[in-house]
């Protein structure tokens, strides 16, 4: 056979193969997009001095954030040199802007809406929207006035819009935002599913996940208002809802082949008190052009310092669409 010939052969071969993939994958298949949410990062104390001598309390968790096209942590403090500190709250958490570059290191965003970016008044938070998209961070829950916090952030990966909300049900409702005060968005019922249809019609999101900061701490199970809201939000059209807050992980749930993960509980928090509170999960969402495919929830401990490291050899929640209830996996060796 001469060489043209069996060069000739050998195209065919690879475009049969190529024709027959194209015939058998599976209608409306899409890419698979993943995205990562870590809980509440509170970026003073101990982890602030790590970030001030070169450290980084994220380290253990380079490689995992990194096989993941999206990142986002709960940001449970105010980043800033300005302000002065809330009067009736027993903890206030106020970070040194040196901490962005790291955030910025190993996250595509950070939520706002928790009941910490507000401990050191408006011209504070103000002062971390400013450096945060100075440091080219993006943020979602947060803004210089009502309209603003609550905007979607979207992102574009692999052919698919993802648009991400967050919202605060934790008083104080002090730091929500007004109509030309910064601050933080809130969950109103009426304004939530506002929100999330106008992701779908307005800006033409294929993926909706509203991330939630609500419930009461320590508490194990979510409570009825917490499935209430979960429900109003996936009968508007969210994909998913995911939450923290309550220090600790919470039940997760299906409602309508939708998957609800409550709490993920701690990330970075010195300010702990107890064993349940240094447990916690980083969650993995694999998201298509139909919602959530599957999902998986990392174990991880924090230490006495608030540092996590991830708990390798432990099992976490994980479900695949069509799943009615939720197992457990070892997802990481």
């Amino acid at each position: 056979m001469k060489l043209r010939d069996c060069a000739g052969a050998a195209l065919q071969t690879v475009l049969g193969a190529l024709l027959f993939l194209f015939l058998t994958l599976p209608a409306g298949a899409s890419p698979v997009v993943s995205m990562i949410f870590a809980g509440d990062s509170t970026l003073d104390d101990d982890a602030g001095q790590l970030i001030a001598q070169g450290g980084d309390p994220f380290a253990d968790f380079a490689t995992f954030f990194a096989s993941a096209d999206i990142r986002i942590t709960n940001l449970e403090c105010v980043v800033a040199t300005r302000g002065g500190a809330t009067a009736d709250k027993m903890y206030t958490f106020r970070a040194h802007p040196q901490v962005i570059p790291v955030l910025k290191r190993h996250f595509d965003a950070v939520t706002l809406a928790n009941n910490h970016s507000g401990d050191f008044g408006p011209d504070a938070f103000a002062e971390m929207l400013t450096l945060l998209k100075q440091g080219g961070l993006p943020q979602v829950g947060g803004g210089f006035n009502l309209k603003q916090a609550h905007e979607p952030l979207i992102f574009e990966r692999k052919g698919l819009r993802i648009a991400v909300l967050s919202y605060n049900e934790f008083h104080p409702r002090s730091f929500e935002a007004g109509p030309n005060l910064p601050g933080v968005a809130w969950s109103e019922d009426q304004q939530v599913v506002a929100d999330i249809v106008a992701a779908r019609q307005i800006h033409k999101a294929d993926v909706v996940i509203p991330l939630m900061h609500w419930g009461w701490e320590n508490e194990l199970k979510a409570n009825p208002r917490q499935w209430q809201l979960a429900k109003l939000m996936i009968d508007a059209g969210a994909d998913a809802v995911v939450g923290g807050h309550p220090h600790v992980t919470q039940d997760v749930g299906v409602y309508k082949g939708k998957p609800i993960v409550f709490s993920v509980g701690n990330f970075v928090m010195k300010e702990t008190d107890n064993d349940n509170q240094r447990k916690a999960w980083v969650l993995k969402l694999d998201l298509d052009n139909q919602g959530v495919r599957g999902f998986f929830a990392q174990p991880i401990r924090l230490d006495m310092k608030g540092i996590p490291k991830m708990a390798r050899t432990e099992t976490g929640p994980c479900w695949q669409r069509g799943a009615k209830t939720v197992s457990q996996c070892r997802r990481l060796k």
